[in-house]
């Protein structure tokens, strides 16, 4: 806006101005209903576990892949026993097992993938 001379010239650039300000408030409104929004606490729960589910389902399936593969390698190389000393390095070749596993998991399941593609591939 240039200078203003006349008096029209400053009631249009108050009405101008007064719009403007209207269109704002109305943007302004929205924003803290949307923040509002946002701020509930469902809200927040909703977003955090959204963001933290996909690693947790990741967690529990390489904790599961460890565990199990403990106890099968358990039972595949020690059997039913009864002796106490052979059942005590069961249980501690089963944590182990379980711990590398749990901890490799995702390059265990790679490798397995590509073994599993390596065979199908060939039988075609």
């Amino acid at each position: 806006m240039g200078k203003i001379r006349t008096v029209s010239e400053l009631k249009n650039a108050i009405k101008q101005l007064e719009y403007e300000q209207s269109v704002q408030l109305l943007l302004l409104k929205e924003e803290f209903h949307i923040v509002c929004e946002k701020l509930k606490p469902v809200n927040i729960i909703k977003d955090t576990l959204k963001d933290s589910v996909p690693d947790i389902k990741t967690s529990i399936t390489n904790s599961f892949l460890g565990v199990a593969s403990g106890l099968l390698t358990r039972k595949i190389i020690l059997g039913k026993t009864n002796n106490p000393i052979t059942r005590t390095l069961g249980l501690i070749l089963e944590k182990f097992v379980s711990s590398k596993v749990a901890k490799n998991a995702d390059r265990i399941k790679s490798f397995a993938g590509t073994v599993l593609e390596k065979i199908t591939n060939t039988h075609d």
